[in-house]
């Protein structure tokens, strides 16, 4: 008779209950469908005594993640913790330096140390898997590594933080503030205890950079990211970018550059209405994958959530159950290479937001600023003044980020505008 796959579970809140639960509920299935019966033995929480909507009595308690991590009743450490470091990295590292198998959600870990436990984990011939770490349900690792395994991949974009999603469309739907709206989430429990990993862009640029590893080949590169946050999208915006037929969205995209290095960012953009992209609502995710054999790929689904995120947990525990046991990444990990960033940005067309003040000939010598950095405007628009300054809003033909950058400190050194500028990308398609 087959043994059953043996669980460790540290970590039991709402992802850790859901994996629990599904065990418990979906036994008999998870045997007919992985030919071998999966089963829990310990877990390990910060609370002993806290409520968790499952029944925990027939398990094993360790205080110590890194002790549940060794149990020799344990044959996959399913670490639903978090945290880059502390007490979810070490005891992931003694899981595979015992020669466990581990399952993870956790992306900042992996953003941050992928490399290095790719590379125990091929040492100690056991797997490591991360479906649930990026983009909640939606099965995207899996058909990079395994259904995409035969095209060369061109392109990975997408919106890969619901928080951040819900706050857009909110605004838009509700016709309120980013900071009304950033409370809002606050109190419905949607911010991590850190919002900024939310509305930063910093966890939506973890995920980016583990699937652009695999896309690409490369070793984790995070701090190659262009990395924008939310925070400065006024209701403005939103309203100006509808009024032209677009959406705004913190869209991530990893792609292939023609000198032949990877271009990775995360930032608010705007994206047609009308498309797959622009009718993303509420919290769900969405990622768009290209391969030169099939073309374009459009995931959607939900990227939070007990249940979404659990059913991920679950998918790569059924594989190990049936024995598949792959490189992490999708090849080996000495074989992934360092990180080649493009030398040069794709070319965009932008959307530009700023307050001129009242003055004779404001709005020349902006365009004259951006004129000489080669930035061509394509349109351009004046409102009604505010208290002696004047919204304006530009939208140049495509050029080059580094190009915009130096036009914007050109145009605030002319001293005609107030504050900062808004510069939001705008998506070709």
């Amino acid at each position: 008779m087959t043994t059953p796959l043996r669980l460790g579970i540290a970590g039991l809140g709402t992802v850790g209950a859901g994996v629990v639960q599904i065990v418990q509920t979906h036994a008999d299935l998870l045997a007919k469908r992985t030919g071998r019966d999966i089963a829990i033995t310990a877990v390990s929480a910060r609370s002993r005594k806290a409520d968790r909507g499952v029944d925990l009595s027939a398990y094993a308690w360790e205080d110590d993640p890194v002790t549940l991590a060794r149990r020799d009743d344990v044959d996959v450490f399913v670490e639903l913790m978090g945290g880059a470091d502390g007490p979810a990295k070490a005891a992931t590292d003694a899981a595979l330096a015992a020669g466990k198998h581990v399952v993870t959600a956790n992306k900042a870990m992996l953003a941050l140390h992928g490399q290095a436990l790719a590379e125990a984990a091929e040492a100690s011939g056991v797997a490591l898997r991360f479906e649930a770490a990026v983009a909640g349900g939606i099965p995207v690792v899996k058909a990079l590594i395994e259904g995409l395994a035969a095209n060369a991949i061109t392109r990975v974009s997408g919106v890969m933080n619901g928080t951040c999603n819900y706050i857009l469309t909110r605004m838009e739907s509700a016709g309120l503030p980013y900071d009304d709206v950033f409370e809002e989430a606050r109190a419905l429990g949607f911010l991590e205890a850190d919002p900024n990993l939310d509305v930063g862009g910093i966890d939506a640029a973890h995920k980016l950079t583990i699937l652009s590893a695999i896309a690409f080949g490369h070793r984790v590169d995070f701090d190659g990211v262009a990395l924008q946050g939310i925070g400065r999208v006024s209701i403005d915006d939103i309203h100006r970018a509808r009024d032209m037929g677009y959406r705004i969205k913190l869209l991530g995209e990893a792609r292939r550059t023609a000198d032949g290095g990877v271009e990775q960012s995360m930032r608010p953009t705007l994206v047609r209405a009308d498309s797959p992209l622009g009718q993303l609502e509420g919290g769900m995710n969405m990622v768009v994958l290209e391969g030169d054999a099939v073309g374009q790929i459009v995931l959607r689904g939900a990227g939070a959530g007990m249940g979404p995120t659990a059913s991920a947990v679950m998918a790569d525990l059924c594989d190990i159950a049936r024995g598949l046991v792959l490189p992490p990444f999708g090849q080996p990990a000495a074989a992934l290479a360092l990180p080649s960033r493009a030398k040069t940005a794709t070319p965009r067309a932008h959307y530009l937001r700023m307050m001129l003040r009242d003055e004779p000939g404001a709005l020349a010598q902006v365009a004259t600023a951006l004129g000489r950095s080669g930035i061509s405007i394509d349109r351009m628009r004046q409102y009604d003044h505010e208290g002696g300054e004047a919204p304006v809003l530009i939208v140049t033909h495509p050029c080059a980020p580094g190009d915009l950058a130096e036009a914007l400190q050109a145009a605030l050194a002319t001293g005609v505008v107030a504050g900062e500028p808004v510069a939001l990308q705008i998506e070709a398609a």
